[in-house]
């Protein structure tokens, strides 16, 4: 079954420009080698990109560029986030419940994984990624048992989350593997991991989650997810 639910093509613009950061452009990678449809436009946007590259106009360097350079060589460089290859849609890389590019990072066997217990039915696994412009960002594996519902919560930022095994709903939608969630503050909801098996997602936030409940938000000075 293919993903019916996808990131924008804003984000897919950005991923194929080179300008999300190390968490949010794993997350799009992860989705990119289970999605063929998402492949094909991110292709796009990289030809545009090129032909626009073509024709601009060669522009004159400024006599600081080379000192300016030179100063940069001491940086850290980030580290590149695989692209999936376009042309094998499914293959032994995209199989099993950890396709690549996440599977660079955490392996294969999920549970050699150190979960942390958040709640009831609930754990998490962080990812050891580059933190992004904000130094806020946050990769982590979410596993929620069948049936389990999460508190409902809102962002104080925004929330990418790619499933990667069994399901759950929000509201009226349906998300199955590959299928991709992007919530912000305008998002309150409480999800519920499908009843006929555990839910494993990828999930990158860049700010802490808010409980919203009557009696759970009280809880907000001691938690953050």
């Amino acid at each position: 079954m293919l993903p019916v639910h996808h990131p924008s093509l804003e984000l897919l613009l950005d991923y194929a420009a080179g300008s999300t950061g190390e968490a949010a452009g794993l997350a799009l990678a992860t989705h990119l080698a289970l999605c063929p449809e998402c492949r094909e436009v991110v292709a796009q946007f990289e030809s545009l990109g090129g032909a626009l590259l073509e024709a601009i106009e060669p522009a004159a360097v400024p006599s600081e560029a080379l000192d300016n350079l030179l100063a940069r060589l001491d940086e850290p460089v980030p580290v590149p986030v695989p692209v999936p290859d376009r042309r094998s849609p499914a293959d032994d890389a995209t199989l099993g419940p950890v396709p690549q590019p996440l599977r660079g990072y955490i392996g294969q066997d999920l549970e050699t994984i150190r979960w942390k217990r958040v709640m009831r039915g609930v754990e998490q696994a962080d990812i050891a990624v580059g933190r992004g412009r904000t130094g806020n960002v946050r990769a982590r594996l979410l596993r929620i048992g069948p049936g389990v519902r999460v508190p409902r919560h809102t962002h104080a930022g925004t929330e990418m989350t790619l499933v990667l095994a069994g399901g759950f709903s929000d509201g009226d939608k349906q998300y199955q593997r590959g299928d991709f969630s992007f919530c912000d503050r305008e998002t309150d909801h409480s999800p519920v991991a499908d009843d006929d098996g555990e839910c494993l997602c990828l999930t990158v936030i860049d700010a802490p989650l808010r409980l919203t409940g009557p009696l759970m938000r009280l809880l907000n000075p001691f938690i953050r997810f």
